[in-house]
């Protein structure tokens, strides 16, 4: 028990090792260095009493030793003399030297005056500033911890939006280090996938968009006008050597492009907006999308002859094209039927296109007088000998046609007809091959978003070309 000198030490030694872990993880923080201080105070203090402890019981123990050596001597010089016995025959020990000679020891070490009630409240109340430090340093270390975990919080949020950031450029440039590469156009061995292509294409395209709106303003500023021929030239199928093929086309559209698709189930309804209804037929051949597309709207203020007028003269094409890059007259076959090279604005990473076709307008009297007369362009793709397909642009092949009616409603009294009676009923049919390797749905999609703003854009520039203009039946 009173043998505790490892002990004491290993205390010893463990609260000089913890004073001094604290000095250095407590490095930063005033607070933290002022009780770090206080508890290096405290351990000072608890050290006195604990070496005065210490100091007492190795007293102790010494004395104890001391006299246990005189009594055996004792004990051997009385075996060798007479022991003194008492009546009942025992041997009688004087016990009472022994205790002084002990406390004797202790006097002389100087250890027997301990007050040991003071040494218990001193170290009673010295632990107790110890707790009360250490909860301090808690209290301050919980803070320091909250603090730095917001800055923490921040830091990988900066981190976060910088790596966002970083990949953003990165793709940015990878889509520019495409651009004008032969491995990401398109092509039987392009590296490009869908998704890019049509991100690609779709871009491509709101740029055109923005591109066209502003020149829009300016070719509104411009007023053309075209000259009219009679209804007569319109309604002959002329004598030049594509006039066979002019009829036929001009006999299967009034045949098959008039009939209603609302009720078939091979013709899917892609768009719908108020009066304007599109359809499409999935096609494919030889993996290329030939996908027939077939729009009917209905156009107030208009007659067909404006609608087919404004679509087949090449003198306004410009004012409602947006997609075609440049065109010329090839050849001029009458006055109804004319051949047309065109290109196409390129829609990277999509090749560019040409078309070469022939373009005919037509008038078809009803059979019945109670039926309208039919307007109708034919767009179809020829071969001629002064636009061969070049290595510039894929050649594309249409068969397209513009149809239009037009129902008027009686007037009231004798009130002449105004542009308030007339109506308008337009059927627009497209069969396009465009030849290349673009993805199926990217052409799909394509088809979709464009037919439709090509239909409303080129309607509603025929209503402000022809208001307040006496009307062309």
């Amino acid at each position: 028990l009173l043998r505790r000198h490892g002990s004491m030490l290993s205390l010893t030694s463990a609260t000089s090792g913890y004073s001094a872990t604290s000095t250095s993880s407590f490095k930063k923080g005033h607070s933290l260095r002022e009780k770090l201080a206080e508890m290096e105070t405290f351990r000072d203090i608890l050290c006195r009493p604990v070496d005065t402890l210490q100091k007492y019981f190795d007293g102790c123990a010494h004395a104890v030793t001391k006299d246990e050596l005189q009594r055996d001597k004792i004990v051997e010089d009385d075996e060798d003399g007479f022991p003194n016995t008492r009546s009942d025959g025992e041997f009688l020990h004087n016990n009472n030297g022994s205790k002084e000679k002990l406390f004797q020891c202790l006097s002389h070490k100087g250890i027997n005056g301990i007050d040991f009630k003071g040494e218990a409240i001193t170290f009673k109340a010295t632990t107790a500033g110890i707790l009360a430090t250490l909860s301090h340093c808690i209290d301050l270390m919980v803070k320091r911890e909250d603090s730095w975990q917001k800055r923490l919080d921040k830091e990988m949020e900066k981190r976060r939006r910088v790596e966002d950031a970083y990949k953003s450029v990165l793709s940015e440039l990878k889509k520019k280090s495409h651009f004008g590469g032969p491995d990401y156009e398109e092509g039987p061995n392009s590296l490009i996938n869908e998704d890019e292509f049509f991100d690609a294409v779709e871009a491509a395209l709101d740029r055109h968009d923005k591109i066209e709106e502003q020149s829009q303003c300016e070719k509104s500023r411009i007023q053309r006008s075209s000259s009219v021929p009679s209804g007569d030239v319109f309604s002959c199928v002329g004598s030049h050597r594509f006039a066979e093929k002019v009829e036929e086309m001009v006999r299967n559209h009034m045949t098959y492009s008039l009939q209603d698709v609302g009720g078939d189930a091979n013709w899917q309804l892609v768009v719908e907006e108020g009066e304007m209804k599109v359809y499409r037929r999935e096609v494919e051949e030889n993996g290329i999308v030939l996908d027939p597309l077939k729009a009917t709207h209905s156009v107030k203020g208009v007659t067909g002859h404006e609608v087919c007028h404004y679509f087949w003269d090449t003198d306004v094409r410009n004012d409602w094209e947006t997609t075609v890059e440049n065109f010329n007259i090839v050849e001029t076959l009458s006055d109804n039927a004319i051949i047309i090279y065109q290109t196409h604005k390129r829609v990277w990473p999509a090749s560019q296109r040409d078309v070469l076709y022939l373009s005919a307008i037509r008038k078809i009297m009803a059979n019945n007088e109670n039926d309208p007369d039919t307007w109708l362009v034919c767009n179809f793709s020829v071969e001629h000998e002064n636009a061969q397909p070049n290595n510039r642009c894929v050649r594309a092949k249409i068969n397209v046609a513009m149809i239009c009616q037009t129902l008027v409603s009686p007037p009231e009294g004798d009130k002449e007809i105004s542009r308030d009676n007339i109506l308008c009923k337009i059927t627009y049919v497209a069969n396009v091959n465009p030849g290349g390797w673009a993805p199926a749905s990217v052409l799909r999609a394509v088809a979709k978003r464009e037919y439709p703003k090509f239909l409303k854009r080129f309607t509603s520039y025929v209503q402000e070309k022809t208001a307040g203009k006496p009307i062309l039946f």
